[in-house]
């Protein structure tokens, strides 16, 4: 039997700066649900969400966006998984650091307030960052009593975390979760390549992080930009699970912007020719340990 091959669509994103580039970007929760429903049609077993201010297009953390986006994916007819993100609340920006100025595009908040529609809305999985980093000036924040509280809260709602690892070092902080027994097994991680400052998209750093990985986890990962497409092939041969969608790359082929079900639709012919076939939400269900909520 062919291995069955787990594609998750990122369908938006928090990326302010794509909307210039691409005037299709879902923005309200009307159409980021749509284009959640259309990746599922196309193939996707996982959507992952982010949410957008319906007027602006600017990240949002606000509750009453994910409510919409959930109920309008629940009251379809679709069996698809929903992975909500934790992670728009958690950046700090400096104006200065003599004095140390906390800047005005600081989104940091409490564990509780990052993960508050999560733990309302009971998605099936919710992504947890696993590493304090730089992009670029913007400072990404995840102490280790921010990660227990967030596992912790998540283990409480019944949610399950998807933990995002950018470097080796984030795996190994992983690891100390699930060596504290804060994540039920099993693991999951999701590998992020080729993000402009993390790991590169290369087999040998996939290789890498693959071997650091604990016994018994579920892992996969996604390539950003003109990575995307081939790392879905070098994911597969290796062994793990795959994402696409217009959060990490808004093109088709150079200059051809492109929807989340074409980049799904293309994920899937690239699995489907590598001799595996695409797992439905019932099998990926069952392969990342999660039951149907909602």
């Amino acid at each position: 039997m062919s291995r069955k091959i787990i594609v998750t669509c990122a369908v938006t994103g928090g990326n302010a700066a794509v909307l210039a580039k691409h005037p299709n970007i879902p923005k309200t929760p009307p159409q980021i649900a749509d284009a959640a429903l259309e990746a599922a049609k196309a193939g996707a077993a996982v959507v992952h969400i982010h949410v957008r201010d319906p007027d602006t297009g600017a990240p949002s953390n606000r509750f009453e966006l994910y409510e919409q986006v959930v109920k309008r994916l629940r009251d379809a007819s679709t069996d698809v998984i929903i992975n909500l993100t934790s992670g728009a609340a958690g950046e700090l920006a400096l104006d200065s650091v003599d004095p140390i100025k906390i800047g005005t595009a600081t989104t940091l908040k409490k564990p509780t307030e990052r993960c508050l529609h999560a733990v309302k809305l009971q998605p099936e999985l919710t992504s947890l960052d696993c590493g304090t980093m730089a992009f670029g000036e913007r400072i990404f924040v995840a102490r280790m009593s921010d990660l227990r509280e967030l596992a912790k809260l998540m283990r409480e709602a019944g949610v399950k975390p998807e933990l995002e690892c950018f470097d080796l070092s984030h795996i190994e902080t992983a690891k100390k979760l699930i060596s504290e027994d804060t994540i039920d097994a099993p693991p999951i991680f999701q590998f992020c390549f080729s993000t402009g400052y993390g790991a590169p998209a290369v087999p040998v750093a996939v290789q890498a992080m693959r071997e650091l990985l604990p016994s018994g986890a579920v892992w996969g990962g996604f390539g950003c930009g003109v990575d995307e497409m081939p790392m879905v092939a070098q994911l597969v041969a290796m062994g793990g699970h795959v994402r696409v969608g217009l959060e990490d790359n808004i093109y088709l082929r150079r200059g051809v912007l492109a929807s989340n079900a074409e980049l799904v639709d293309n994920a899937v012919g690239i699995i489907e020719r590598m001799g595996s076939s695409v797992a439905t939400p019932a099998e990926a269900r069952a392969i990342l340990g999660v039951v149907k909520r909602g």
